[in-house]
């Protein structure tokens, strides 16, 4: 309860985000392990924007012992981080090719620190059968909407595997 307590007072929000709360909950009991690692990803965004693409994301993943490195671009950084992680996940695991996003939704939590605020993230994803939310919060937005994403990701393939089980 304590670190339930402690993320919330970070600013998640998990009232809103149950997915990530699962998540969160299992991870804490020791009772799940984690589909894949990031190992980094950087951002290139360019402007003006070119044909509709401004971002580039180059990202390595840990998937067991084995590192995949992939680039993709997309319109803004989000889509194109979105992009990079399905390129370089979607071999290993392609149910993460049904994941739509249906909303993304950004809120400022102290906007008394200006530019320097921490965001909370809300991702709304479906598989075409069933909706789920998931959360990020950070300083940075594009930390935020990863740690969203990777939640989105990740709780696909946790459903999928009890389902099978």
């Amino acid at each position: 309860m304590d670190k339930l307590k402690e993320l919330e007072h970070d600013g998640y929000q998990f009232e809103t985000a149950e997915s990530s709360f699962e998540l969160i909950v299992r991870k804490m009991l020791g009772r799940y392990t984690p589909y894949f690692e990031l190992v980094e990803f950087k951002v290139i965004v360019n402007e003006p924007c070119v044909n509709e693409v401004n971002s580039s994301v180059i990202i390595k993943v840990r998937v067991g012992d084995q590192e995949v490195l992939t680039v993709a671009e997309g319109d803004g950084p989000v889509n194109a981080l979105d992009r990079a992680a399905r390129k370089a996940l979607e071999r290993l695991y392609p149910a993460i090719g049904q994941i739509k996003l249906t909303d993304y939704k950004v809120r400022v939590l102290d906007s008394d620190k200006a530019s320097a605020a921490k965001v909370r993230v809300l991702v709304e994803s479906t598989d075409g059968h069933e909706s789920w939310t998931t959360i990020g919060v950070s300083t940075d937005i594009i930390n935020a909407s990863w740690q969203a994403l990777v939640d989105a990701m990740e709780y696909k393939l946790m459903r999928d595997q009890e389902e099978i089980q």
